[in-house]
């Protein structure tokens, strides 16, 4: 059976990549791989600080692979990044990278180019999957993450920081693609099936970059059973 590792970035679509993988059995998912901004320790898009993905990792009982970029990051310095994270998965026996896109044609084709390049092999479990479908899919199946980041040319600051359940989806403005497909919003995700345990987290300040606003999220204590309960455990 082929390795392979995730590209991981915390959000609903790296995650729920991870889950039908696991699912089908097709290949042995080995690690997961992010890359986050030196400076702020980070995820990049999704604001996510790394010590939350490390418990993501923990929780899915895989390592992490973790990649840093100088801030500002101009694309030389992140394909440097990429390149030294794909000869180590190469040393790894790894020979493919799971990707979480789903229809952008232009983002595909340069994953694979690049992977190509470094001998391994792009995979996309979620490629063309309609995203009302595959929101729904995610949401009814047991995916429960935050929303932590948006882009205030397209939906409002105020829903940084909201849980993504389906309501939350259906009362998302007219124009507004169900899964963020456009760069709209990212996420957090919190647990997931194959997590060992939720990851419960609880929405701190705000911040700006641009017209992205960001909702920093810090792990919260569970104190009794009904907490877990209000926040979905």
């Amino acid at each position: 059976m082929q390795k392979i590792w995730v590209s991981w970035s915390s959000g609903k679509d790296s995650a729920w990549t991870l889950h039908r993988l696991l699912q089908r059995g097709e290949f042995e998912v080995a690690g997961l791989v992010t890359t986050i901004s030196k400076q702020f320790q980070r995820v990049s898009m999704h604001g996510v600080r790394l010590e939350l993905v490390r418990k993501q990792a923990a929780a899915v009982g895989l390592p992490l692979h973790v990649g840093e970029l100088p801030w500002p990051c101009p694309n030389t310095a992140y394909e440097e990044v990429m390149q030294n994270l794909c000869l180590k998965a190469r040393e790894e026996g790894v020979t493919g990278i799971a990707f979480g896109d789903l229809h952008l044609e232009d983002i595909r084709a340069y994953r694979e180019e690049r992977m190509n390049r470094a001998g391994l092999k792009a995979i996309f479990p979620l490629w063309a999957t309609p995203t009302d479908r595959l929101i729904f899919e995610m949401l009814s199946g047991g995916l429960k993450a935050t929303i932590t980041c948006v882009d205030t040319q397209r939906i409002t600051r105020e829903w940084a920081g909201v849980e993504l359940e389906l309501p939350v989806v259906d009362a998302f403005p007219d124009g507004i693609d169900p899964c963020g497909e456009n760069g709209e919003f990212h996420t957090f995700v919190w647990d997931l099936p194959c997590f060992s345990t939720p990851i419960f987290v609880q929405a701190s300040g705000f911040y700006q970059d641009g017209p992205f606003v960001f909702r920093d999220l810090v792990e919260a204590a569970i104190k009794d059973e009904e907490d877990m309960t209000k926040q979905g455990g």
